[in-house]
């Protein structure tokens, strides 16, 4: 044994440093800040003082604290800071699947953007499941977080918009901000965010590009009615087709999932049907690669036979033969939107309360003019 090592074994050790080290070996309980005090030699408030950096201490005294810290693996009561106001609240993102892609895209721009800010990020799933988003609202808001981004399309009836109200009343009570992430805002005079992206305005250059270059005969795989995202995308459709003097076809109009299986699946409808259509508008990337599989199922080639767009201009739309025309949605800054204006709202810097960001037609190789 050293000379140092008998040092150390034989100077006294404060009691708090001496209780701690059996309790954990015990496994009994954490290290708190009254053992961080006892094993720095100092009072709690001086604790308290050095870590939350409000007041002046010495360098030694720092030093002290923060060795104990160290020592100690004390970590800090953030739920109990958190419900006196001295912590920045998390952001939270609510959402149906983390595996869509274009959802994806939406929470990393919410995660850059609330890194940015120093904040924590937290994603939930819903899985489609209307109680199972209460009570992670519910949840986010016993969590005081500074925001909660609600995102994606929703079925806009009363019962939705009942819910709307009452979340967002009850974040706004507990010092939250409910923000509508690609929906439309709510009627009345509620404390909401939101943050939308130009759906009809992006259906109707798809649809335009489609009508000027000689298609009559389109093919419109819509998503479900009642979608706020799918009955927008229908709009700006419909409102093409006015534009052109083009007659809206009823059978053309095939609404379903926003699934690749059913892009697969009502494609190979309408081509067993022989509807006779020139071209197709997939309201997603997604649904556009079913249809593109049916399509060279049945021998047609793309865009030789059929013209093919479709909506969102998720990665892999690029790398498909032929590359797709679609419609570029700018969803990480929507995300990224979204956590700007709730922080600044909850900062006191104010700004907007509804945004709507562009949308913008991308051109490929999947569209052939007709002659």
């Amino acid at each position: 044994m050293t000379v140092n090592e008998n040092a150390r074994r034989s100077s006294p050790e404060p009691s708090g440093a001496r209780r701690r080290r059996s309790s954990a070996s015990g496994g009994e309980r954490p290290s708190t800040i009254r053992d961080v005090a006892a094993q720095a030699g100092v009072s709690v408030a001086t604790v308290s003082r050095t870590l939350a950096g409000n007041y002046p201490v010495s360098t030694e005294t720092r030093a002290r604290v923060m060795a104990a810290v160290e020592s100690l693996h004390y970590v800090v009561n953030v739920h109990a800071k958190a419900l006196s106001g001295r912590v920045a609240g998390p952001v939270a993102l609510v959402i149906k699947d983390i595996t869509g892609p274009s959802l994806a895209h939406v929470a990393a721009g919410v995660e850059q953007a609330a890194a940015d800010r120093g904040r924590l990020s937290l994603v939930c799933a819903t899985h489609d499941d209307a109680a199972r988003e209460d009570d992670l609202v519910q949840l986010m808001r016993e969590q005081h977080a500074a925001a909660v981004l609600l995102v994606g399309g929703a079925q806009q009836d009363e019962a939705y918009r009942r819910r709307m109200a009452e979340y967002a009343t009850a974040l706004d009570a507990a010092g939250s901000r409910l923000v509508l992430v690609g929906r439309p805002p709510l009627p009345g005079d509620l404390p909401v965010t939101v943050v939308q992206y130009d759906n009809r305005g992006g259906a109707f250059q798809a649809a335009d590009h489609l009508l000027s270059a000689g298609h009559r005969r389109v093919l419109f795989l819509g998503g479900v009615p009642g979608l706020s995202t799918a009955d927008q995308r229908r709009d700006g459709f419909l409102h093409a087709l006015r534009a052109h003097g083009v007659a809206h076809v009823e059978a053309l109009e095939l609404p379903g999932p926003y699934t690749r299986v059913s892009g697969y699946q009502r494609t190979r409808e309408a081509l067993a049907a022989g509807l006779g259509f020139t071209a197709v508008f997939a309201g997603t990337d997604v649904v556009a690669t079913g249809a593109l599989a049916a399509l060279r199922e049945a021998g047609l080639d793309v865009p030789g036979d059929i013209s093919l767009v479709g909506f969102d201009d998720v990665p892999f739309a690029a790398d498909l033969s032929p590359a797709l025309t679609t419609v570029r949605v700018p969803y990480e800054d929507l995300g990224r939107t979204a956590v700007r204006l709730a922080l600044d709202r909850e900062e006191g810097l104010g700004g907007d309360d509804h945004v709507v960001l562009s949308t913008q037609l991308v051109i490929r190789q999947s569209v052939r003019t007709l002659s």
